[in-house]
C-alpha cells in the first residue's frame, strides 16, 4: 500500500494528473463533474506539494518549463487564496483560462476584453450571461480592494512581472498589501511611513511573475477579478482530454443512477 502511495505521487507529480471539475464556471469548455488528465509537462514537471488523499504538504520543485503560460491556455493552478487572504483557508485545485500574462495591460469594457488595447476572443466556448445584472455593491468585492471595479468593467491594470517596481503611498497600501505579503514579506505602516521588512519604502519591486485567469462562463465564475493575480508558479498544468464525466452531485450509494448519469458523450472531448 504504502509503494503504491508512493508511484501514484510520483507520476502524479511529474508526469500527469487528473482533476475534477466541481463547477460551471468554464462551462461550456468543460462540465460540472467532468474527470481530466492534466499535462504537468508543459509548464515545467514539479515534485508533488502534497500526499495524494492524505493532503500532507510536501517540499516543492519545479523543473524547467517547456513554455511558460500563454493567453488561452486553460490552466489547472493551486488557488492562491480570497482576495483579502495572505494564504488560501484550504488547499484547493482551480480551472481557469489565462487571458492575461506578466507584463500585459488588461482591461473590460462593457463585457469586451482588451488585451494591450487589443479586443481578445480567448474561448471558443466561451460566453456571458446578459440576463445576469451587474450588482453595484460588487465594486467592493473585487480585486484590488478599493479599485472599484465590477465584473463587466474592470481594470485597465497590469498583471505584475518580476522586475516591476510598483509604487507605494499610503493611499495604495490597502491595495498591494496583501499581495506583498503573498511574496513573503512583512508589510506596516506607523500612518506616515510604508516599512517592507522594517525598512521604510515608497515603491516595492515585484519578485514573481503572474497571469490573470477568468472562467469562460464569465458571469457565473469567481475569478482573478474577484481574488487577485495567480503566480505562475501556482500553474500545475493544462487538461488535455475528458476521461470520464457523471454527475458528481449523486452519491455512490445511488450507484445505478450514478451509472446512468455518465455523459458518455463527452468521454475523449480534448480541451481547447
Amino acid at each position: 500500500m504504502v509503494g503504491a502511495i508512493i508511484v501514484v505521487t510520483i507520476i502524479n507529480g511529474l508526469a500527469i494528473a487528473s482533476f475534477v471539475v466541481p463547477t460551471p464556471s468554464m462551462e461550456k469548455t468543460v462540465m460540472t463533474g467532468d474527470f481530466l488528465f492534466v499535462n504537468k509537462f508543459i509548464y515545467g514537471p514539479s515534485t508533488p506539494q502534497v500526499i495524494p488523499i492524505l493532503n500532507i504538504p510536501l517540499p516543492f520543485f519545479r523543473f524547467p518549463a517547456f513554455r511558460e503560460p500563454q493567453k488561452g491556455d486553460v490552466i489547472v493552478f493551486i488557488f492562491p487564496g480570497n482576495r483579502d487572504e495572505v494564504e488560501a483557508t484550504e488547499f484547493q485545485y482551480y480551472l481557469k483560462r489565462c487571458v492575461a500574462t506578466a507584463g500585459d495591460s488588461l482591461e473590460i469594457r462593457n463585457n469586451h476584453i482588451y488585451v494591450n488595447h487589443k479586443e481578445v476572443f480567448l474561448a471558443k466556448n466561451g460566453f456571458y450571461d446578459s440576463s445576469v445584472p451587474e450588482i453595484p455593491s460588487e465594486k467592493w468585492q473585487t480585486f484590488p480592494y478599493g479599485r472599484g471595479y465590477t465584473r463587466d468593467n474592470y481594470g485597465p491594470i497590469r498583471i505584475p512581472k518580476e522586475g516591476d517596481v510598483i509604487p507605494l503611498s499610503m493611499s495604495s497600501l490597502h491595495e498591494w498589501a496583501v499581495f506583498i505579503q503573498r511574496e513573503g514579506h512583512k508589510i506596516t505602516s506607523d500612518g506616515n511611513s510604508i516599512f517592507v521588512d522594517g525598512t521604510a519604502v515608497t515603491s516595492y519591486k515585484v519578485q514573481r511573475d503572474y497571469c490573470f485567469g477568468m472562467g469562460d462562463n464569465r458571469d457565473h465564475s469567481l475569478d482573478s477579478r474577484y481574488w487577485g493575480f495567480i503566480p505562475e508558479e501556482n500553474i500545475v498544468g493544462t487538461p488535455v482530454v475528458v476521461y470520464w464525466s457523471w454527475d458528481t452531485n449523486l452519491p455512490l450509494s445511488q450507484f445505478l443512477d450514478k451509472i446512468t448519469s455518465t455523459r458518455w458523450a463527452r468521454i475523449g472531448t480534448i480541451i481547447r
